[in-house]
């Protein structure tokens, strides 16, 4: 959204009463979480927690798309080269996709069968000897910005990453911040995907999107400014929905590998070519949202540390109509059929099947979705999986990206880019599991089988009660998914 002084006074004065009182209850400790913010974050969690509330005057989708995804140019030190990749001719990755589907489900999920899409998407590299406000060079192409970006990679680290949005909003364009700083931090690349966004592309058009861009990586198209990754130098990462779109990705390749009969490994006709599937050297995961229905305990349990609205207070919001929404025919939910809420590649945590999985980071905070994320992370663990997992005390939804600084913020950072370099070393070979301290950033140890008490079945109950309660809704705009923007 638009973040001139003049635009930010607009949205912020009549909300001074509301941070007047905030930031009163705060100083005099009668806030509950008086000791463990300080007066900054109190105030930007509390004030972006009553912007998104249900108070809060709905804005059409399509509006909200363009506002989330404006590019706001590229300057400072990172280099950014944009890609626009041929599709191939071939339709082998698509029906091997729609086969895992199928398979993955059980016969009563409702799903459209989307078209393939060329890859798109941004690859991002560290500027050293710049300032920030350093313009982007002048008449360079991208193949040459790709080139003078490769020349300041210092690692064999490459991040195939997908941002976050909730599946409808936001774009690579937007995460330079995010990641710029990832490369700067691996000495590595990141290749950031443009995915096709909900409710225009429903479910799976990102999964695809996000398998072919991988591909791409491992086999380049023809027109690709880049040289053949190995597997082993790619990990898998993502923030929010675009953890959720990572880890839907390496279900879809562990399901691929489960039914693989031959000797080696599974194959794809790709570009002319038969092309092996391998598994990424890691998965590295920013408060990934798992449970696209919303509705393990924490959702409203952990609401007090949070900004995003939880569906308790959403449950009477809609978006105004408009050429995006309702969906033509209409659907329960912005990113897939109702009938589809909880397969495996919708909500990953669904899933019972995570054995072989390369070692996987999770970044969270105290924050309402921290149940979907202990579920997989045990399921994980207890499947033979490495995972090093770092929860950040009394910290809300993505907050290294809100608070970006924060002293947990960098903390945050540091250990996520440490894990993919350490993941591509082949250094990650033991799980760990630790809670950072509210403001003091000490460590408590986190034993991962113990890291959620629910069982399958209270999982499994909860996640159907969800979905009922998105089927209610059908028609209506699901408004119980809508992120910070």
């Amino acid at each position: 959204m638009e973040s001139s002084p003049s635009a930010m006074l607009k949205l912020l004065l009549p909300k001074t009463p509301f941070i007047f009182k905030t930031a009163l209850a705060h100083t005099l400790n009668f806030s509950e979480t008086s000791s463990k913010w300080d007066l900054r974050t109190e105030l930007t969690i509390k004030v972006l927690r009553n912007m998104l509330g249900p108070s809060n005057k709905m804005t059409p989708i399509t509006k909200l798309q363009h506002l989330t995804a404006k590019d706001p140019g590229v300057k400072g030190k990172v280099w950014v080269s944009k890609a626009r990749l041929k599709t191939p001719d071939e339709d082998d990755v698509r029906q091997l996709l729609f086969k895992a589907i199928h398979d993955m489900g059980d016969g009563t999920e409702k799903w459209t069968k989307c078209a393939m899409h060329s890859v798109e998407g941004e690859w991002t590299g560290d500027r050293a000897g710049v300032s920030d406000t350093e313009p982007e060079p002048a008449g360079v192409s991208e193949q040459e910005k790709y080139a003078k970006m490769m020349g300041e990679v210092k690692s064999k680290v490459t991040l195939l990453y997908f941002h976050g949005g909730a599946m409808y909003l936001l774009d690579p364009a937007t995460y330079r911040h995010v990641t710029g700083k990832l490369a700067r931090l691996t000495g590595g690349r990141v290749f950031s995907v443009r995915y096709r966004l909900a409710p225009q592309n429903a479910f799976p058009a990102a999964i695809l999107d996000a398998f072919m861009a991988y591909l791409s990586l491992l086999a380049p198209p023809p027109d690709a400014p880049h040289e053949p990754v190995p597997a082993a130098e790619i990990v898998f990462g993502g923030d929010s929905a675009g953890g959720l779109l990572c880890s839907s990705l390496l279900q879809l390749l562990l399901q691929i590998h489960r039914f693989h009969a031959g000797p080696g490994l599974p194959t794809v006709r790709w570009y002319g070519k038969d092309v092996e599937i391998p598994l990424p050297a890691g998965l590295a995961l920013s408060s990934p949202w798992l449970d696209i229905t919303r509705s393990l305990p924490s959702i409203e349990g952990l609401a007090k540390y949070d900004y995003l609205p939880p569906p308790l207070h959403t449950q009477s919001m809609s978006y105004p109509p408009d050429a995006a929404w309702p969906a033509d025919p209409p659907r329960a939910d912005l990113y897939c059929e109702g009938e589809a809420l909880t397969h495996p590649l919708v909500s990953p945590i669904a899933a019972k099947d995570w054995s072989n999985s390369p070692p996987t980071f999770f970044g969270l905070g105290e924050e309402m979705m921290r149940d979907e994320n202990a579920v997989l992370a045990r399921k994980l663990h207890q499947q033979g999986a490495i995972v090093r997992w770092r929860e950040f005390e009394a910290m809300p939804h993505c907050f290294a990206m809100v608070l970006d600084s924060l002293p947990a913020s960098m903390t945050f950072f540091e250990e996520y880019a440490r894990f993919c370099t350490d993941a591509v070393k082949g250094k990650v070979v033991s799980s760990d599991g630790a809670k950072l301290l509210a403001k003091s950033l000490g460590r408590e140890a986190v034993e991962l089988n113990d890291v959620t008490r629910l069982t399958d079945e209270e999982i499994a109950r909860h996640m159907q009660e969800g979905k009922e309660r998105i089927l209610k809704k059908h028609g209506a705009a699901a408004t119980e998914t809508r992120p910070m923007l």
